[in-house]
């Protein structure tokens, strides 16, 4: 459960934070809220003040139905950024979120120190082996169609054994190329119903077969506040109680945007084991 991040070995055995740095406007819970540089700034250093293991940094949106943006715009917004942060932060250990493998090669080059691609290879044929000639961690998320037509790709034979194939197969398909250390996502939200979702977190363990590290993102999305009556605003409680529920079943990662929750979540859920 050790992975190699620009030589630092980083193990997953004991869960980590990975918490969330959102640049795109039109995010589902913080879009637009970090729209200058002191304010990115400001809060990644909060982020990592407060545990944070890795910076995630998305410029294109993946929520449901989110607005498609172009290969340049998504340089654009995010190359200027990555530079900003590790020139102030130059140990920060950022994960670049985004399934296009040029995005993915640029960050790489100026520092970045993994890629977290929700399509896991399938929405450009070019990212794993992109990810191979550089050796970085690579989180392959499980998903069908693309951000804009994935709430009508729900239909599943067994929702955990098409998961679990999917994954074999992207798995292989790594391995083949060379990629050492992988991570994977089961992707809740991603074209998964409300019910879907909770089905896939009641059987979490299952994915442990995989014998990978597994990250998980649940902060504040959707399934929780439909469920509980709320906003995304209202729903940190309820994103601590179903990240404590994934820890216990083997999540490696917490995907976060309130890192001191996810922080205290761990150190309080370690001392049940």
């Amino acid at each position: 459960m050790i992975i190699n991040c620009k030589g630092q070995l980083v193990d997953l055995s004991s869960p980590k934070v990975m918490g969330i740095l959102n640049i795109t406007p039109d995010s589902f819970y913080d879009g637009g809220k970090y729209s200058t540089k002191k304010d990115m700034l400001f809060h990644v250093e909060n982020m990592l003040d407060e545990g944070a293991t890795f910076i995630d940094i998305g410029a294109y949106s993946s929520r449901p139905s989110a607005k498609h943006i172009s290969e340049d715009e998504e340089l654009n917004r995010i190359i200027p950024i990555v530079e900003l942060i590790l020139k102030q932060f130059p140990k920060t250990l950022l994960s670049i979120d985004t399934f296009r493998s040029s995005v993915a090669k640029h960050c790489i080059e100026i520092g970045a120190s993994m890629i977290n691609d929700i399509s896991a290879g399938q929405l450009d044929k070019n990212m794993k082996p992109t990810i191979a000639s550089f050796s970085v961690p690579y989180i392959m998320m499980h998903m069908k169609g693309t951000p804009q037509n994935m709430k009508q790709q729900t239909n599943y034979k067994d929702l955990l054994n098409d998961i679990l194939f999917y994954f074999s197969e992207r798995i292989a398909e790594a391995r083949e190329l060379g990629i050492i250390d992988l991570i994977i996502d089961p992707g809740f939200g991603f074209a998964k119903t409300l019910e879907q979702n909770y089905e896939l977190l009641s059987k979490l363990e299952l994915l442990k077969i995989l014998e990978l590290p597994m990250l998980v993102g649940l902060s504040r999305k959707s399934m929780i506040y439909k469920t509980i009556g709320c906003t995304a605003k209202e729903s940190l409680n309820g994103t601590t109680v179903l990240n404590t529920i994934a820890l216990q079943k083997g999540a490696n990662i917490l995907r976060v945007h309130d890192v001191k929750d996810a922080v205290e979540c761990i150190k309080l859920t370690n001392q049940l084991f």
